[in-house]
């Protein structure tokens, strides 16, 4: 039998490393972070436990990859989506998809998203590999041809303000309804709401403020105490 060509061989890595990827997503989304040992994952891939540390540091590391990866592939998903955004409005239409598709994550997977958020608040910080770097790519052109001006900082903008709504949906104790948070960043960006994929078949959440504050009852004094004119 004939040597494996280098081409062959990097595909079948790469196939490894997808099926790790994958299997990490599904098992942290059923049983949780804690609850989930790299040689359950390796099992669920199919792959040698020693693989994983072959491909990524740590499970950490892993995680962030996989969960990169996950947002990349629904982000592309909602921009390829028929139609596909053309005209004058298309860089409006791809952001309010780019919008949509992160609080999605959210909403569908509360617990991979949490746990995702939670690991970049940690020592390791915020990875940098392959798959976040591709999810990079594509919200940066998508900010392009929303026809900013200076692509990196709004790139990084979004990013963050993104990142700060999917920790808003999943916040315990205090969540904010994901409908108006979108109503929010639509309103930063003046996208209207039956862009993108509305949720429900409800209207715009209002994004008036709270009522202003009353003045308070005036405290009654003692008995017989003097009352001003």
């Amino acid at each position: 039998m004939s040597p494996r060509s280098p081409s062959v061989n990097e595909e079948l890595r790469r196939r490894s490393r997808e099926r790790l990827l994958q299997a990490t997503v599904e098992l942290v989304d059923e049983r949780g972070y804690e609850a989930t040992t790299l040689g359950d994952i390796a099992c669920r891939a199919g792959s040698a436990r020693g693989l994983i540390s072959y491909y990524f540091p740590g499970k950490r590391q892993l995680l962030q990859s996989a969960v990169h990866r996950l947002m990349h592939h629904s982000l592309q998903a909602a921009l390829e989506r028929e139609p596909v955004p053309e005209g004058e409005d298309a860089g409006r239409e791809r952001l309010a998809r780019a919008i949509d598709a992160i609080l999605g994550l959210a909403r569908e997977r509360p617990l991979l998203m949490r746990t995702h958020m939670a690991g970049i608040l940690t020592a390791e910080g915020f990875i940098q590999c392959p798959e976040q770097q591709r999810l990079a790519f594509l919200l940066r052109d998508t900010v392009e041809r929303y026809g900013t001006e200076d692509a990196d900082t709004d790139y990084r903008l979004l990013r963050a303000l993104l990142m700060g709504s999917v920790v808003a949906v999943l916040l315990p104790g205090a969540p904010m309804p994901a409908a108006r948070l979108r109503a929010e960043l639509f309103q930063r960006y003046g996208l209207d709401w039956e862009l993108g994929t509305p949720p429900g078949e409800g209207p715009e959440p209002p994004l008036e403020g709270p009522p202003p504050l009353q003045d308070p009852p005036p405290v009654p004094g003692p008995k017989g105490a003097a009352t001003e004119g």
